[in-house]
């Protein structure tokens, strides 16, 4: 045991170091868009989303007919993007609430890629070896080159949101007043949109698309409930995420039957629950006074 655990920390094994800082760049970029989508209320959208990259994975392997990380992502990106435009245009041009309009969407997304899926694994190729795995999480396939590609995509969603963190607040806090002032709304959207695909697109390897929404979110709903401030939600939701990926890292390194993934939102939602148990409790003792 104790041996298990020195040859983690040290960090020797090239696979851990790869596994490790994916992960944290993953939960932390994912835990700051998080932040912004809780205070926007597009919690439910990003899980549409989330269902919504499957199909465009699979699409990728019967365009490429390999696992590219790099086909994959965009192929990804553009199917969660048509899922964010089509739960608009539901809201904007029926009687169709938001909640139904992402139920549908999502639904209709997870079940295309689904059939997909199933197609793929039924075609014969030797090169779809894996391709569940692969679309639904696994972290301990990733490599060098796909951790260089997160360094990538998680500097370029942490640049955008420092150059535009005033604007991001402004229109959460107050779209109306964001539009008297010359703030282009509609831009800002549309930016804040992609960042948040990104994000999600981003977790397929290591987490999958189902618990994709978690890692997205919990961190910055636990953040909430020691903060009402707003820098410091995304500081407390980022080190939360470090914290549950190194911890959800090492315990999938004891145990390799289990999975890093499912760990780390396992590790974010118990510290999700003692964090509304200490909250209830305080309120509770407030009451009594």
């Amino acid at each position: 045991m104790m041996s298990a655990i020195q040859d983690f920390f040290s960090f020797s094994d090239p696979n851990v170091r790869n596994v490790l800082l994916g992960t944290i760049l993953l939960s932390t970029s994912s835990a700051i868009i998080g932040a912004f989508a809780l205070l926007k209320r597009k919690t439910l959208i990003s899980d549409a989303i989330a269902h919504a990259v499957l199909p465009g994975s699979c699409l990728a392997f019967f365009l490429t007919g390999e696992k590219n990380s790099i086909w994959l992502i965009i192929s990804a990106f553009i199917t969660g993007w048509l899922a964010s435009i089509a739960i608009d245009q539901i809201i904007t041009h029926s009687k169709i609430k938001q909640d139904a309009a992402i139920a549908i969407v999502a639904s209709v997304a997870f079940g295309l890629g689904s059939f997909l899926l199933s197609i793929l694994q039924h075609s014969g190729q030797a090169s779809q070896g894996g391709l569940k795995s692969f679309l639904l999480g696994s972290a301990a396939t990733l490599l060098r080159e796909d951790v260089v590609l997160l360094v990538l995509l998680s500097l370029i969603i942490i640049l955008i949101v420092c150059l535009f963190f005033k604007e991001f607040m402004l229109i959460a806090f107050d779209r109306l007043f964001a539009q008297s002032i010359g703030v282009p709304v509609k831009k800002m959207d549309f930016l804040f949109t992609s960042l948040m695909v990104l994000a999600i697109v981003m977790g397929i390897r290591a987490v999958g698309v189902v618990l994709m929404s978690a890692m997205l979110i919990t961190p910055a709903t636990t953040a909430r409930f020691w903060t009402a401030n707003m820098a410091y939600v995304i500081l407390f939701a980022m080190l939360i995420a470090l914290f549950a990926s190194l911890t959800g890292t090492f315990f999938s390194y004891l145990i390799p039957s289990m999975p890093t993934g499912p760990w780390i939102v396992v590790i974010m939602s118990l510290i999700a629950y003692l964090s509304f148990l200490i909250d209830w409790c305080c309120r509770i003792g407030k009451k009594n006074r």
